[in-house]
Order: C-alpha cells, then sequence, then structure tokens
C-alpha cells in the first residue's frame, strides 16, 4: 500500500477485504465500523479493543480523512446547511431538516451535476467529478457529529448536489454504510435514494440496496419532460414507470415517491393534473409536491397555493398519496433545487450560459 487508505470509502465487505490484506480476522472490520460511525473516533489510537500493533499498523497505512466544513447556517426554521470542501478545491453543500418526529439529511452525490434539468440551480452551474464513498458518507459523519446534542438524524435521502445513478458504485457503498447495524443502523424506509430516471441504473439498484426509491418525475408527458428533465429523452417515461415497478414488485407495501416540482404556467393545470394521475394508476405511488424555489437568472416562477391545491385535490381525489413539501431554508438558500456548493466546472456550461444571456 503506497498511500494511506481512507477507511471512510469501504463498507464492511470493502474493509473485511482491507483487513485480511493486512492478515487480519474479518471481525476488525465491524470494530472499526462503530469506532468510526458510531462514535465518531478518527484517531486509531483510541480504538482501543484493537491490539497496539494493529493501531501502530493502521496509523501507517490508513487514515479517516473527513470533508472539512468551511461554513456553517442555520435558518430560522432550524434547517441547517453545510458547505464541505473536498479535494481539488471543489465545495459541496448538506442540508439537515428538523421536522417533528424525525430529523432528514440531505446529502449529495456529485460536484455539481451531469443532468441539466431547467429548474435546477444545480444543474445549471455544471459538473466536476463524482463524489467518493468517502466524500458522500463522510456528509453523515460530519453532519452527526455536528448536531450532537441539538438534534437526531433519523432519515437520510440522496437529493442533494448530482445525480446519485450516475456514481454508482460509490452510492451503493454509501448506502450500506448507512444501512448497516454496525455503521448507521437505518432502516431501509429511511434511506432514500432520488433518480432523475436513469433506468438501466434503476434495475442494478434493485439488485444490490434494499433503499427507497424517489423518482424526479415533475411532468406528466413525454413532451414536457423533455424539455425539464431532458435525461427524459434517452429513457422515456414508460420505461421510467417499467423500472419503478420492477424496483417494488416483491414487496406489496412499498410505493415509490415521484417528486413534481410546481412550476407557475408550466406542469401546474388541473388538466395536467388529470394526466398525472392516469399516468400513475397502475404504479403503487406517493406524490410529493414541490413548490418551486427560485434561483437568480431563472425562467421560472413559483405555482399558486391555489394552483397547488386544486393540483392536489384532483391526485388526492383519484386515491393517489399526495403531500406538499414544506418549503424549508429558503432563506439560507438551502431549500429543494437551490444547492450550489462550489464547482469547477469541467462542462463548460456555466460559460456557455453567460455566453447566451450576453
Amino acid at each position: 500500500m503506497s498511500e494511506k487508505q481512507n477507511l471512510l470509502n469501504f463498507d464492511r465487505k470493502g474493509l473485511e477485504a482491507f483487513f485480511a490484506e493486512l492478515g487480519e480476522k474479518p471481525f476488525r472490520a465491524t470494530q472499526v465500523l462503530k469506532w468510526v460511525h458510531q462514535m465518531g473516533v478518527s484517531d486509531f489510537e483510541l480504538m482501543t479493543n484493537l491490539s497496539k500493533t494493529l493501531r501502530e499498523r493502521l496509523a501507517e497505512v490508513a487514515e479517516v480523512r473527513l470533508p472539512e466544513i468551511v461554513f456553517e447556517q442555520k435558518s430560522e426554521d432550524g434547517t441547517y446547511k453545510w458547505v464541505l470542501e473536498l479535494d481539488g478545491q471543489n465545495r459541496i453543500e448538506t442540508v439537515f431538516i428538523p421536522e417533528e418526529g424525525r430529523g432528514t439529511l440531505c446529502v449529495s452525490s456529485q460536484v455539481g451535476c451531469a443532468l441539466e434539468c431547467t429548474f435546477c440551480s444545480t444543474g445549471q452551474q455544471g459538473f466536476n467529478r463524482n463524489l467518493s464513498t468517502a466524500e458522500i458518507i463522510g456528509q453523515v459523519w460530519v453532519a452527526a457529529r455536528a448536531l450532537e446534542g441539538k438534534a437526531r438524524l433519523t432519515n437520510v435521502v440522496m437529493m442533494g448536489m448530482g445525480e446519485p445513478l450516475l456514481n454508482f458504485k460509490n452510492t451503493v457503498a454509501s448506502l450500506n454504510l448507512m444501512m448497516d447495524d454496525f455503521a448507521y443502523g437505518l432502516a431501509k424506509r429511511r434511506v432514500t435514494v432520488s433518480t432523475s430516471g436513469v433506468v438501466p441504473a434503476m434495475y442494478r439498484l434493485a439488485e444490490l440496496s434494499d433503499a427507497s426509491l424517489a423518482v424526479s418525475l415533475h411532468a406528466p408527458n413525454d413532451e414536457l419532460r423533455n424539455e425539464l428533465v431532458p435525461i427524459n429523452k434517452k429513457y422515456p417515461i414508460a420505461e421510467l414507470l417499467e423500472a419503478c415497478k420492477h424496483y417494488i414488485k416483491d414487496e406489496k407495501r412499498r410505493k415509490i415517491t415521484f417528486e413534481y416540482v410546481m412550476l407557475s404556467g408550466i406542469n401546474d393545470s388541473v388538466e395536467q393534473a388529470h394526466e398525472l394521475k392516469n399516468l400513475l394508476k397502475d404504479v403503487p405511488s406517493k406524490v410529493n409536491l414541490i413548490p418551486f424555489n427560485p434561483f437568480p437568472n431563472t425562467q421560472y416562477k413559483r405555482s399558486s397555493n391555489n394552483a397547488i391545491h386544486r393540483f392536489t385535490a384532483v391526485l388526492k381525489e383519484a386515491g393517489l398519496i399526495t403531500t406538499t413539501r414544506k418549503t424549508r431554508g429558503d432563506d439560507i438558500d438551502a431549500a429543494c433545487g437551490q444547492l450550489v456548493g462550489k464547482v469547477k466546472d469541467k462542462t463548460k456550461r456555466q460559460l456557455k450560459a453567460q455566453q447566451v444571456a450576453i
């Protein structure tokens, strides 16, 4: 091992393989998982149930290296936002949303986003790279420590910056750690992966993970979704819904959460609500309506409360479980679709947007 291995990059299987290389038994992996993730210990010298020889060896070949908090903000509604610095001077944003009986952490999976959903500020920032497993799970580690004595982290949603299923391997390893009883021990219904509809990866995820699934739908037909969520041109709605049904085929009680951002005059009419209810009639579904959160230079406006109420009424009358997401943290730009971080844009997307504006 020529350079130190960051142990945050390993789920339990990966850590067992790491210790096997050192000539150690597999149970060392569970010991270290508990120290690092449950007790928040990053110094091997403090891991007292490991032998002194092993602690010294680990100090030579391994480390627990975390994202660095460079900025913390707390909203008036209790929402926390952390700006975390990574290697290469890129920065990501992670958000914690407290609610009655639960506390949800919104985790990023990429620096920027490789997709170009037109209503999302993150998508306009361009894309730099995928996050490592250490950088994904490191957000959970950092938040859990920062919240000690203030709030309890009960849920994790991969709904921050980036498309998780375009960072498949590291996303799955992170999910494993979130749900591992020796790490964070979260139930499968308390860990959610949100995707814009990377259909082949949805089928793979169904084989490898029990995490809950949310789909960024945002339109009731292909014509409009092609405009709002361009990946729809590659994986249209019919293919997407088949992948959704496959994902929950063996569990009758599970439902797919469909996220639908409410854009005034674009996708919020009563006619479109009827179209949506017909679209989802054969898919076990929950619909999460998201009032649009504005960002600089956007062309969109938030739907009125009356429009959202009318839209909701149509879906509920059809028997669809429908909720409207409360806008949280918008006073600190921590609301859904507002995360931007600091992206060294390899796609030149920001430059192109500036040239078009000129």
